[in-house]
């Protein structure tokens, strides 16, 4: 993913809050120059449209938190089948992935792209933050090239010390983190493809999902955020985990509020969110 852009509010049309009725709820920025992409609430006539809004600026593709299949409905049991060797000495149950590389690197935070073969399992992160520790159970089963990355990178210690640069309050209910720069306009090195879309969930982002931010499709990188309640947007953004503890620590975060530096309920929290710890 490229993650390159400040989050900033985006050109609405219509209401400048993001109601019931508003064309546009949020945007989660992290893209590149041009165009900026603005993710729109479900409305009752089921009808998701994404509205691409010209941008001049070199700071945004928006983007709004990331795809879910209900996180509940896709997270089963644990676990996972022994893989049986292949002729080219990969599991058989390896997934087969892509990072491609981009000039998007957070300064002394650029690291080794991670290996192409992932197995197919599931696993568990821990985030340890100033306000306390959340946990998660990752989906490696259904995104295997996004949990094979973010944990490649929580390993490496690219979170550790890096400021949650995002809360939004209103429509929008997440907290995104991931960039070392603190801008939203950073990334590790390289780009992939988008896993397990939440097409048929509603809401698209139930509380306690784990998904990665992007500035369109197949941008994914270091930027993800965490759901701290039902958030229905277009489902475009990779789910990859379900967060297993620490909810409450999402709750007072969120109660700090924002500083609305990108608009109404939309910018920097309030009280600083640092990542201490992950892996």
């Amino acid at each position: 993913m490229s993650n390159r852009a400040r989050p900033r509010r985006s050109t609405r049309r219509g209401s400048t809050r993001w109601g019931v009725t508003s064309v546009v709820v949020a945007v989660l920025m992290v893209g590149g120059a041009g165009t900026a992409y603005a993710l729109t609430r479900h409305r009752t006539d089921n009808s998701n449209v994404a509205t691409p809004a010209p941008s001049s600026t070199a700071d945004a593709r928006a983007t709004s938190p990331g795809a879910d299949d209900r996180l509940a409905a896709s997270a089963k049991s644990s676990s996972t089948a022994k893989a049986s060797p292949s002729s080219t000495g990969i599991p058989a149950d390896a997934a087969k992935c892509a990072y491609t590389p981009t000039s998007d690197g957070s300064t002394g935070r650029s690291i080794q792209t991670p290996g192409a073969h992932p197995k197919k399992v599931r696993s568990h992160v821990t985030l340890a933050t100033n306000y306390g520790v959340i946990e998660a159970d990752l989906t490696g089963d259904v995104a295997p090239c996004t949990v094979n990355s973010f944990l490649t990178l929580a390993r490496k210690g690219y979170f550790t010390g890096t400021q949650c640069h995002r809360l939004t309050t209103d429509g929008l209910y997440v907290l995104q983190c991931g960039d070392p720069s603190g801008t939203g306009q950073g990334g590790p090195g390289y780009q992939f493809d988008d896993e397990n879309l939440p097409t048929k969930s509603r809401p698209a982002y139930p509380r306690g999902t784990l998904a990665m931010a992007n500035a369109g499709p197949g941008t994914n990188g270091s930027q993800f955020f965490l759901v701290y309640k039902d958030s229905q947007i277009d489902p475009n953004y990779s789910v990859f985990g379900k967060i297993t503890k620490g909810l409450d620590v999402l709750d007072k975060i969120a109660a700090a509020g924002s500083d609305e530096s990108n608009g109404p309920g939309d910018g920097r929290p309030k009280q600083e969110v640092t990542i201490t710890r992950a892996g």
